[in-house]
């Protein structure tokens, strides 16, 4: 079963970047699709961007063109570039191999002055 490791959260301050990491043991071709969702407290999970192994991308409308979603097939990692983060990005970040429906333990993503 394909395990997933997120790395990257930090603090930041608002307009800031982050640049987000998923490591997958094993292909993440084998995911077919992978999401990168986000939880901030006491709201639930919602989804972020999803790529799929045909490089096809999709975002929720609240990135707004402020997020990018990649993968590095040799690396078996897919990325989640945030730019013009505001202090509503802060939550924590997870990452999704979808076909095996297996989570990450998140990153916490802060973004304050």
């Amino acid at each position: 079963q394909v395990q997933v490791v997120e790395s990257g959260g930090g603090l930041v301050q608002p307009g800031g970047s982050l640049r987000l990491s998923c490591a997958a043991s094993r292909s993440i071709s084998s995911c077919a699709v992978m999401d990168w969702y986000r939880q901030a407290p006491g709201k639930q999970r919602e989804r972020v961007a999803t790529i799929t192994s045909s490089g096809y991308t999709n975002y929720a409308d609240f990135v707004n063109g402020r997020f990018t979603i990649s993968g590095d097939n040799a690396k078996n990692t897919v990325y989640l570039q945030m730019n013009n983060l505001q202090p509503e990005d802060t939550a924590v970040y997870y990452c999704r191999c979808r076909s095996a429906n297996t989570w990450g333990q998140g990153t916490q993503v802060t973004v304050s002055s």
